[in-house]
């Protein structure tokens, strides 16, 4: 297996003691990032004010995430979180008595459900469309989107077990019924080429923490820009208005397109790291991330079979990410000491989530498969 990103790892200096794995959960820091907080904090320090260079590097992310998905920049909003961007969208919905059923699926995260439960409106209207071993085949799309279902909202990538679901064919499914597809990318964006309109994807989300390599405090929203225009924002805020109207309080203006659903002033210094992190992942390109992390999803699978761990979800490359989950009953306790043996992962629930970047290699893999397997041998 060639490692053709090596020169990258001294970006990382968390390389330099621990073998890092659990960039489905936070992303490990680059040296370019932490110096975009470091700007962003000097300009504060030494210049006490810099809304205009903030302004300007919220644009200029903005334009780098657009790219990043193959959209047009006005159908990006910034938000603060993947929580926010399913509220705006699950807040301004429009219930239509013909037109009312929202689908969701039993691998979304539990915020999914969460927020649309807690709508008034659509509380009683939700489906969740069940996994079978934790994969759910596009029979069920056939069978649950029906021409009543106003949205369905589903994960590109589990956050669970990793398996990842074909965005197109599904699409194809939900708009033949009538349904509007939104998509949380949470666990792909970074790591797996997105294009929204290759895809037919209506409305997207994401956030920077995991494998786009950022911070918390900056979630993206895509909505095709037809769609956006017609949508009226509950959750709004001066972000949200016409430039005319920022400062119009009784005759506000919604922004044009996905813009209308920002709100106030936003996490600036999330956004610096944001854009440092966005430009190294168009720098090496996502695509041959995906190229590279498959190879190695493939040996963490084989070589995690072969000592004799389980696997829960997909095996096949074909539905698989670059993520892994192996079964350990007490995987918090795993996770903590695997961590004694300088190997970060992510425990959730009953697994230990394996999550390389392009900045592992195969003997990290090794390592981590190796202690990993000796620790549930002990147990």
């Amino acid at each position: 297996m060639t490692y053709q990103f090596h020169s990258y790892r001294s970006l990382f200096p968390i390389l330099s003691d621990y073998v890092y794995l659990a960039n489905c959960s936070q992303g490990a820091l680059a040296l370019p990032v932490s110096k975009a907080i470091e700007e962003y904090n000097r300009q504060l320090l030494f210049s006490g004010r810099n809304w205009k260079q903030s302004i300007a590097k919220m644009e200029e992310t903005r334009e780098k995430f657009a790219k990043l998905i193959g959209a047009e920049t006005d159908e990006i909003a910034i938000l603060t979180s993947v929580s926010d961007a399913i509220s705006a969208i699950a807040s301004c919905l429009p219930f239509r008595n013909k037109k009312k059923k929202i689908i969701l699926t039993d691998i979304d995260f539990p915020t999914v459900a969460h927020i649309w439960l807690a709508q008034e409106q659509f509380k009683n209207n939700v489906t969740f469309i069940h996994s079978t071993n934790g994969m759910i085949h596009l029979t069920q799309y056939e069978k649950e989107v029906t021409n009543e279902t106003l949205l369905t909202c589903i994960p590109h990538v589990s956050f669970y077990n990793g398996y990842k679901q074909n965005i197109k064919e599904i699409a194809d499914i939900v708009h033949r019924k009538g349904s509007l597809l939104f998509v949380d990318a949470y666990q792909s964006a970074g790591h797996i080429p997105i294009n929204v309109k290759e895809m037919d994807i209506d409305i997207l989300t994401t956030g920077t923490r995991k494998y786009m390599l950022g911070i918390p405090g900056v979630a993206f929203l895509y909505i095709k820009k037809e769609l956006a225009q017609q949508l009226k924002p509950k959750l709004t805020g001066w972000f949200g208005q016409e430039s005319t109207a920022v400062f119009n309080m009784s005759n506000p203006v919604f922004a044009t397109g996905a813009r209308r659903f920002e709100t106030g002033t936003p996490s600036f210094i999330s956004i610096y790291a944001a854009c440092e992190a966005i430009n190294l992942l168009l720098q090496i390109g996502v695509h041959n991330i995906q190229l590279y992390l498959q190879q190695l999803a493939d040996y963490t699978r084989n070589f995690g079979a072969e000592k004799g761990l389980q696997i829960i979800g997909p095996f096949s490359a074909e539905s698989s990410s670059s993520m892994t989950a192996f079964y350990a009953k007490n995987a918090l306790k795993v996770e903590q000491l695997l961590k004694e043996k300088k190997v970060i992962v992510a425990a959730r629930n009953d697994v230990i989530r394996i999550a390389p970047h392009f900045y592992n290699n195969k003997d990290e893999l090794t390592y981590a498969i190796t202690e990993l397997a000796r620790l549930m041998m002990e147990k």
